[in-house]
């Protein structure tokens, strides 16, 4: 009887950490952050889930979101930009609605179907399309963006409200848009392997009857391999200008312990140089 109870333990557990949102990246999808080190709890918000991004049976990034202000903290995954189509579609997270719902992002009307519910229940647990639908200066900004990666599926699977946050319209399309495809593809010349993290800082407005948060600050990090060195590059911009400011790693730590108050905070393994 002993035994088959702890049978029964090891397959809950083991089905937990192959769920697409988990109890932690450590042991669920690692492979996003260098050396498996994710960022510390000096980003965590107060309601967290922790999401590794499944599309089609697969894991394509992984993001920590915020369930009371219904935006990313952050997305993280492997630079790997190629070929491959932007998605017509966009997904929600079947299991920030219900544990029990299905692991790969979906679409509302799917879920609505398949589930028999209504929009609304979709949105007590994130955002979704309406939300986004008449926003005036602001776009859907990706903080994993399609361009950086490569197939069909994976950048579709960018394409989920969970990795999506208001962005102003004039940076999006501007100097964070330079940054995405030109900074990037010049600074990992001669990278095997680049580690990215891109954030949001809550701020202080809303969309959509205040239930989606309007970031203060979009950031990101990049921590690069090469044969031979560790490199990093960072940069933050204001969410209400069209600028984006060059930091070290290190400084980019600073000032996001400041803006997040929630301690010191540590975005890469040690071996990524500050």
């Amino acid at each position: 009887m002993l035994g088959l109870l702890l049978l029964q333990v090891l397959a809950s557990c083991l089905w937990l950490g192959h769920s697409e949102v988990v109890t932690s990246f450590e042991s669920s999808c690692p492979q996003f952050f260098y050396a498996g080190t994710t960022p510390n709890n000096g980003l965590n918000p107060k309601n967290p889930a922790w999401i590794c991004q499944r599309f089609r049976n697969q894991y394509h990034f992984a993001t920590l979101y915020d369930r009371d202000l219904h935006i990313p903290v952050y997305s993280a995954y492997i630079y790997q930009p190629g070929p491959g189509n932007r998605s017509k579609s966009w997904f929600v997270e079947p299991q920030l609605i219900n544990p029990t719902y299905h692991k790969d992002m979906d679409t509302e009307k799917s879920i609505e179907n398949q589930y028999k519910i209504a929009p609304q229940q979709i949105g007590q647990s994130q955002a979704i399309n309406q939300d986004y639908n008449k926003l005036q200066g602001l776009d859907r900004g990706h903080l994993s963006p399609s361009g950086h990666q490569s197939g069909n599926n994976s950048k579709w699977a960018t394409f989920t409200f969970t990795n999506i946050v208001p962005q102003n319209s004039t940076l999006n399309k501007g100097q964070w848009k330079d940054y995405e495809n030109q900074t990037m593809s010049q600074k990992t010349q001669g990278c095997t392997v680049t580690y990215v993290i891109t954030g949001a800082v809550p701020g202080n407005t809303y969309i959509s009857n205040k239930r989606v948060n309007v970031p203060s600050h979009i950031w990101s990090a990049a921590c690069c391999q090469t044969n031979t060195i560790m490199n990093t590059w960072v940069v933050i911009a204001e969410n209400n200008k069209n600028q984006v400011q060059n930091l070290t790693l290190a400084q980019l730590e600073m000032r996001l312990s400041q803006l997040y108050g929630r301690g010191q905070i540590s975005l890469f393994h040690s071996a990524c140089p500050r």
